[in-house]
């Protein structure tokens, strides 16, 4: 069995796949590395043979993170590293060592699946876009806040917008203009996510005429899928990512 771990700075995203290639057995989100630990402990018949991670928390947060997981379950994590080159896709940052990891993974994975020129799109806490060319070059891309901070932001510093994650989530049904603070929060969030995404798809279109696929992916990729019919969306795209950045053979 292999561990693999997308390890962001609020959340690690977690699962469990049978061998490399092989089916995914469970997964999860946690908060920190203890909870990390006990819900692998409590997997009945965990054999854990191999662990790969990419992580965008500082060094020293990583390390705590391996050394809990070699403690506990005897495995050694190997961790994605910056490269400016990975399976034929070279990465566009002037300081390459500065792009996400996260986002690296998720881009190579993206060219990888299209086999030829692609953006990827990942909808987060932030959202961010990669375009990736026909010969794998990484041209670069785009971040902005997602859902959760713009929410965040406008519930911390708006004094009359308060409401819970159960009305926010009814207020996705329509996109009518909303009749009350909680609609009108969260469909104007939306919108703007949506707006995003569009204009990806002018600049690739721009950039490539129709020679292009787009990927989706992350917790948020559901609210705009619409408006990118022609997407791939694929929840663990950093995890395809993952895999080929550390094989285990």
């Amino acid at each position: 069995m292999i561990l693999e771990l997308d390890c962001g700075n609020s959340f690690i995203k977690w699962r469990v796949v049978e061998s490399e290639g092989g089916a995914r057995i469970t997964g999860g989100v946690v908060d920190g590395d203890q909870m990390l630990v006990d819900a692998l402990n409590a997997i009945d018949g965990l054999q854990l043979r191999h662990c790969r991670l990419v992580s965008v928390r500082n060094e020293d947060e990583t390390t705590r993170l391996t050394q809990a997981l070699a403690l506990a379950f005897g495995v050694q994590a190997t961790c994605v590293r910056p490269s400016q080159v990975l399976a034929g896709v070279r990465n566009g940052y002037q300081e390459y060592e500065r792009l996400g990891l996260d986002r690296w993974v998720a881009l190579v994975a993206g060219y990888h699946l299209a086999a030829g020129a692609c953006v990827v799109i990942d909808l987060g806490t932030a959202v961010t876009s990669d375009f990736v060319d026909d010969d794998g070059e990484h041209a670069g891309g785009f971040i902005c806040p997602g859902m959760p901070l713009m929410r965040g932001h406008l519930r911390t510093h708006t004094r009359k917008i308060r409401y819970d994650d159960q009305s926010a989530e009814r207020a996705h049904g329509s996109h009518e203009p909303g009749r009350n603070t909680v609609e009108a929060v969260e469909r104007g969030c939306t919108l703007m996510m949506r707006g995003f995404v569009l204009t990806q798809l002018e600049l690739a279109a721009q950039r490539w005429g129709n020679g292009f696929t787009v990927f989706l992916t992350g917790g948020d990729a559901d609210l705009v899928k619409d408006v990118a019919p022609q997407a791939r969306v694929i929840a663990d795209l950093v995890f395809v990512g993952l895999a080929i950045a550390c094989p285990t053979a």
